[in-house]
């Protein structure tokens, strides 16, 4: 059979098609981590879009919460809404829940996970577009977060941690020197719908913007476009 790819094109092809099979085929039966490769691929819960608490309630009993229950991991679901409130896709255009300049939609959540229920420690990319979890390495780097944010121990407690990044090169192809500030608008409104999401689901987060950006970047291997911007610690907070 002849055909006008090449070796290397056709290899990441087949590897997207055998990605989008395996998603829907554990779709179907229900929500494992799938191995490609060197990849994990995490299809999440689908979010809900109703709750308990109503917004205003949410906006009055909001707090930055710095101390965790570090015995009270968190689930599959608890992560699946509370990365579908920093970007999730809300209809078929690919609008989110935080509006974007220009809808450039610049900003990149990845996620370190340490205490979650059926999902291995590691740092993980969100892909929003197909609502899943991508591993980009194994292991929990929760103590090098804090290590690298000047020693603020008590993120370690935190079951995750999530951190938003921005590529502002994608804003600032269109808006130029306006850019940063478009995007740090967007990060704001994408932490804010975190905060809720938080309160929501009972758990509490506060928004770190004291790190190290270098330390960061090579901690999580980011790519060389992305900044980090906001880390956001959650967790079951703690009692008195």
């Amino acid at each position: 059979m002849q055909t006008n790819r090449s070796t290397p094109e056709l290899t990441a092809f087949l590897r997207r098609a055998l990605s989008v099979a395996l998603c829907v085929t554990v779709a179907v039966v229900g929500f494992a981590s799938i191995s490609l490769g060197d990849d994990v691929v995490t299809p999440l819960p689908k979010p809900r879009m109703q709750s308990g608490l109503s917004v205003e309630e949410a906006l009055s009993s909001r707090r930055s919460v710095r101390s965790f229950d570090a015995a009270a991991k968190l689930t599959l679901s608890n992560v699946s809404q509370l990365l579908w409130a920093a970007q999730g896709i809300t209809n078929d255009r690919g609008f989110r829940t935080a509006p974007s300049a220009g809808a450039l939609f610049p900003v990149e959540i990845y996620m370190v996970a340490g205490a979650v229920t059926g999902l291995a420690p590691g740092t993980y990319h969100y892909d929003s577009k197909l609502h899943r979890l991508l591993r980009v390495a194994k292991g929990d780097v929760r103590r090098d977060l804090a290590k690298a944010s000047g020693g603020q121990d008590w993120m370690i407690d935190a079951p995750v941690v999530l951190i938003l990044a921005a590529n502002y090169d994608r804003t600032a192809r269109k808006y130029g020197a306006r850019a940063a500030r478009y995007v740090q608008m967007e990060i704001g409104h994408a932490s804010q719908n975190v905060y809720l999401q938080s309160e929501s689901l009972g758990l509490g987060t506060c928004l770190v913007g004291a790190f190290s950006d270098a330390s960061i970047k090579t901690l999580l291997d980011l790519p060389e476009s992305f900044a980090p911007v906001g880390l956001m610690p959650i967790g079951r907070p703690r009692g008195p």
